[in-house]
């Protein structure tokens, strides 16, 4: 699968790749696929396990799986947020209150458009204590054609 490029930013993507064995995101020619991005802790900072690595709040959690979302792209050699048509989101509480969140950083995030988007309640996430997961399709042919060269 030559075709396929992975990759993983510092921190929690390198700690997921080696110890969960997934990437956190994959360009398939002008595309960038993001795995699941929760709203652990600075993406930056190397876990030892998925303990505490969520913040306490919903608000919190969310705008933080929004930065990693950004980071997972960036990554990938795409230029963030404002490269997305899709997103699917997974939630362990879907309440008014995270709807509201979630479109004041669609909002923030995408100033200039408006991505489709499926929103699910779900029973449980990957980790205790992770309560948003977001996954995004991003359409970049700048990087796809500097990733051919």
């Amino acid at each position: 699968m030559s075709h396929l490029q992975y990759y993983n930013y510092a921190g929690f993507g390198e700690w997921a790749n080696v110890n969960l064995g997934y990437s956190q995101a994959v360009r398939v020619g002008d595309r960038i696929e993001c795995s699941g991005q929760g709203g652990w802790k600075a993406p930056e900072t190397l876990p030892l396990s998925l303990d505490d690595v969520f913040p306490r709040d919903i608000k919190s959690e969310i705008e933080q799986a929004f930065r990693n979302v950004d980071t997972a792209l960036k990554t990938a050699g795409g230029k963030g947020w404002s490269q997305v048509f899709r997103v699917n989101s997974y939630h362990t509480d879907l309440t008014d209150e995270v709807t509201a969140l979630m479109t004041e950083n669609f909002r923030k995030w995408m100033p200039d458009h408006q991505p489709i988007w499926t929103q699910i309640g779900v029973a449980k996430l990957g980790a205790k204590d992770m309560n948003v997961e977001i996954e995004v399709l991003a359409h970049d042919p700048e990087g796809a054609a500097k990733s051919t060269q």
